[in-house]
């Protein structure tokens, strides 16, 4: 189920499958493999690297990303606000809400997003900059991508509460090892997952 899900640190990764190449909130991409379809979560520097995106980026390649990005991005860019689903080739994307709800970094005013991605026959979850919050029960993924580093996001032990009320098969930490968040977090909340989800620390690529 993880096979073809690339980290790339931080909060950045790649997913592959039915021959299509996806990227989540693409920075400091060392292996500039083509995308198909580029994600963006929300506008801040550790999510949205123009430089990155361009790297990837080709003339068929479609950029999703919340309305707030869309002048900082060139190319075919698709504005998406919480509760959109796109059908991009083999690729079904569902952009879902991604808020803060106990810190000011993340208003859910401010239309960040994150995705539910259906590709090769797996839906893949990427939670963005969020804290613990309802949308999350409706959420419905074989694979889980969690911030785990606190500070401006969900901390081990609220992601693990997520990934109970989500209640995927694996469960994969993200948002810790460069801004925030320590391995330390990251095997705590591998270490605190109810039975019956897996949880693996991803290495960078």
């Amino acid at each position: 189920m993880l096979e073809n899900i690339h980290w790339l640190g931080h909060a950045s990764f790649r997913l592959e499958g039915d021959g299509a190449v996806v990227y989540l909130d693409p920075r400091n991409v060392k292996n500039p493999v083509p995308a198909d379809v580029v994600l963006v979560t929300h506008s801040h520097f550790d999510h949205l690297s123009a430089p990155d995106i361009a790297k990837i980026s080709g003339p068929k390649t479609v950029i999703v990303c919340p309305t707030s990005c869309v002048n900082k991005l060139k190319g075919d860019v698709r504005a998406v606000a919480p509760g959109d689903t796109l059908h991009l080739g083999k690729v079904t994307v569902e952009a879902v809400p991604a808020y803060n709800i106990n810190k000011p970094n993340h208003p859910r005013n401010a239309g960040n997003v994150g995705y539910v991605v259906e590709l090769g026959g797996r839906r893949v979850y990427l939670a963005g900059d969020s804290d613990l919050i309802p949308e999350m029960s409706a959420i419905r993924c074989d694979v889980a991508l969690l911030p785990v580093g606190g500070t401006y996001t969900m901390n081990a032990d609220e992601a693990v509460q997520a990934a109970r009320t989500i209640n995927p098969k694996f469960a994969v930490p993200m948002h810790w090892g460069e801004v925030v968040g320590t391995r330390e977090d990251a095997e705590r909340f591998v270490e605190l997952l109810p039975q019956g989800i897996q949880g693996v620390i991803l290495k960078v690529e």
